[in-house]
Parts: C-alpha cells; structure tokens; sequence
C-alpha cells in the first residue's frame, strides 16, 4: 500500500491535493475500510520526512486557501505540535519507555494475548488488529477508537497499546503516537477523555461495525506530577564543523537535500555521506516485518538521492550501533558527523549515545534543526488550541 520511496511520497501528495480543501474537511473522519479512504496517506512519508511538511502545505497552499484547506494544514501541523510538546517535556517519553520496559518484563495482563492476536470477541477492535498488522496502518479515527476500547472496555494498560500500535504503524513515532494514547487516556489533557460509542463507529464506518458491550463511562488515568518544560533551545545548528565532516542521515529525517539548502555553507564541504537506522529500537519487542521493510526501503532510496562534496553516493550503514558508526569515520578520516536533529524518541536516544563514544575518538557529533522544527516548535508549551491561533502566522513564516 505504501511505497517506502520520495517519489512515490510525492506522487501520493499530487493525486491528494485537489481534495486536500473542502472534500477532505468533509470526509476526513469516515473510515469504509482499506481500499476506500478520504485521508492522503501522507503520513509515512511525513513521519520519515521522505516528503517534508513544508512541501505538503506549500503543495496544498498553492491550490486552495488556507481557510479552504483549514483542516487538512491542521492535521499536518498537530505532528509537529506533537513533536514541538514532547521538545518541552521529554520525561514523558522516557517514563513511558521505562513503564513499557516493566511491563514487558512482567506477567501479561489479562486479555493481553486475545486483544494482540485479535481476538477479543469485539468485532471492530479485531478488524482493526488485522487490519493494523496487514497493512502498517489504520485511518486516525479508528486509532481513537481503538486506545479507547482498549483502556476502558478491555482495561488494558494504555503503555502497551501504544507499544503495539508503534511497533506496527508505518507512521508511528514518538510523539504523535505515544502523546495520543495519553489523551485518549485522560492523561494529555489532565481529566479528559475520549469514549469510543457504538453510535459514533456505525457512523462513521458507514454502518460496517456497530460493537456491543463497550464501556459507558472513561475514568481518566492519573500520573505523577511532570517536572517543569524544558526549553526549545535557540538555533538550528548545534556543534561546530572542522575541516572534514561527514552527513549521516537517520530514518527521522530522509529528505537532506532541503535540510541542508537550509546550510548551504555545509554542503560544499561535506566529505562523505552515509544512511543509518535501527527500527526495531522503537520497542522492547522490536518490530514488524513491515514497518522493518519500509524504513529499509526509505533508508535505500535515500542513500541514492544523498551524495557528498564530490559527488559520491552515500553509504548504507549495516546497523546503527556506535561501533559502526565509529568505524565508517575512521575510514573516512572525518573530524565531525552532522545529522539531521531527531525530535524525543528512540534515535534521539540513539544519537545521545553515540554522542560520547565519537568523543572519545575526537569526532564530534553536530545537529541540524529544520526552520520548521526551530520556528513552530515554541509556540507548543500550552494545549493544541493556542498553537492552532498561531498557524496561519506560521504558514506565513515558514
């Protein structure tokens, strides 16, 4: 269903643009299945940034107006608000990973099993399991849906419903994923809650399921209070460059040639290039075949489109681990890696650990921010509807 190349990202941002405006706000929550949808299929090729935010809303910007085309530029701006959020408070992520690693080690709740294997007896939570582990997605609505059933109706710990769901969408990455899980838990916004009504689903799945048996009622889930935001830093470049760098690309952030139009001044002096990625870090219990087969084949085709200074294509990395990296810049005799900058997550986490093993090799480890990233990125300390009020001045910025 989804092609893990730029072009067919591109190819998919064309054929969706003319419905991008008033058709899309109209049918974007209607689920009728796999072959039917009314979303753009945009977000694995967002969520790897084969194709960037900034040319899917300049795409749709140059066919319709901003206010025709409203909620389709919102939803591609909650990702990076999702992302700008989880900048400011990155101790969600790592208590939420260390709950994960827990509850991996302990004994499986009860229902844990039939809910995986989709088997619960719900027949819309068990399409959807199919669904989900077929294909490497599920329209957003039905993920609401889903967290819903799965904390209230099946009482399921929500840490490893966001872990099944990361471990298997194409799309899923730290924030959107793990952030929504919380709000549909009550734990986002602190008290609020998302139940998931048989009403709601016939609905909307144009009468395909219409479950018996849901929960009535959504206690919000309670955590310890978070410590305080920490700040978006100033400034897209951290780090200093020495005489022979080499561009390391990660599955983060596949698209170089707009990241480093951004520091023309690199580009000339970049001695070597090479691709890297470590899927199956996102869980404790790795992940699908598919979503393993798509990052290896976005992280094939963005080797192809990245070449150094000389014109040299670059290297795909056999893995991800530090001693690999270290052993490509010796052979290159680099002084300096620069990446793109990964948000919170588990290749931030990877990179912060690589960080002090090039040290000690005297290769020093220089980020990247995208002007995207550095501008909207500030503006997410509160909830989504004061960032929503900033859009259109962001539109205009960025």
């Amino acid at each position: 269903m989804f092609i893990p190349t730029r072009a067919a990202g591109l190819e998919a941002l064309a054929e969706f643009v003319p419905v991008a405006g008033p058709d899309y706000a109209r049918d974007r929550n209607h689920d009728l299945g796999p072959s039917e949808r009314a979303v753009s299929g945009l977000s694995p090729y967002l969520r790897h940034r084969l194709v960037t935010e900034h040319e899917v809303v300049a795409a749709v910007l140059d066919r319709h107006s901003l206010q025709a085309a409203e909620k389709f530029v919102q939803e591609v701006f909650w990702r990076t608000y999702w992302k700008g959020w989880l900048e400011q408070n990155p101790e969600v992520w790592r208590r939420y990973r260390r709950e994960v690693d827990e509850l991996a080690a302990g004994d499986a709740p009860a229902g844990l099993e039939a809910a995986l294997a989709g088997q619960t007896g719900i027949e819309a939570m068990d399409a959807w399991v199919r669904e989900l582990v077929d294909t490497g997605y599920l329209h957003n609505h039905v993920r609401m849906w889903f967290a819903s059933i799965w904390i209230f109706t099946l009482e399921l710990p929500w840490q490893l419903g966001a872990d099944f769901f990361h471990r298997h969408l194409l799309d899923g990455d730290a924030a959107s994923n793990t952030l929504s899980w919380r709000w549909v838990a009550g734990l986002q916004t602190r008290g609020k809650t998302y139940l998931a009504s048989a009403s709601n689903i016939s609905r909307y799945t144009d009468g395909r399921f219409s479950p018996e048996g849901l929960a009535t009622s959504a206690r919000a889930l309670d955590e310890e209070p978070l410590p305080p935001r920490t700040t978006v830093e100033p400034g897209d470049v951290d780090g200093t460059v020495g005489e022979r760098a080499g561009l390391l690309v990660h599955e983060e952030d596949l698209e170089p040639a707009s990241l480093l139009a951004e520091h023309p001044s690199l580009a000339g002096r970049l001695a070597a290039a090479a691709v890297s990625s470590d899927p199956a870090g996102r869980s404790p219990a790795g992940v699908s075949d598919a979503v393993a087969a798509f990052t290896s084949g976005a992280v094939a085709d963005a080797a192809e489109r990245t070449l150094d200074a000389t014109g040299r294509g670059a290297r795909v990395l056999s893995d991800a681990a530090p001693s690999t990296v270290v052993d490509w810049a010796r052979s290159e005799g680099l002084d300096a890696i620069v990446v793109p900058l990964a948000p919170v997550g588990p290749v931030r986490e990877r990179l912060d650990a690589l960080r002090p093993v090039l040290a000690s090799e005297g290769v020093a480890l220089v980020t990247l921010r995208r002007r995207w990233d550095g501008v909207a990125w500030p503006h997410a300390s509160r909830g989504f509807f004061p960032f929503r009020e900033r859009i259109p001045e962001l539109v205009r910025q960025l």
